[in-house]
């Protein structure tokens, strides 16, 4: 059987009575929608039971740095503890201990990544 139309069929969008730019701008809009989505705005009002907040605009090196000074508090509190206690509860108290250890060594690794010296 003979076939009228070309195979595939033409494709050009001057054909269809589409508008190539427009075509390009629909694109762009359904990419920017999925791939790129609109930040939410950020809440200014902490909620009613909010105690405690952080600034917005700090930079990342004194976070790490108040993050690293508060995990080797912990530490020290939880080492003197954790030496107070006996049995099952002591080791309770060098499991938490380990963590916060563990947690300290990844903030001061960050930290170090982000200003190395």
């Amino acid at each position: 059987m003979y076939k009228v139309t070309p195979n595939p069929p033409e494709t050009d969008p001057s054909c269809a009575g589409l508008d190539p730019k427009k075509v390009q701008e629909a694109t762009d809009r359904a990419l920017d929608f999925y791939l790129k989505p609109k930040e939410s705005e950020a809440k200014t009002d902490p909620s009613p039971g909010q105690l405690f907040t952080v600034i917005d605009g700090i930079n990342t090196e004194s976070l790490l740095a108040n993050l690293s000074e508060s995990l080797a508090s912990a530490n020290a509190m939880i080492n003197i503890l954790a030496f107070d206690l006996e049995g099952s509860r002591r080791h309770v108290a060098l499991g938490i201990l380990q963590v916060i250890e563990l947690s300290e060594m990844l903030a001061n690794k960050a930290l170090d990544n982000v200003d190395p010296r």
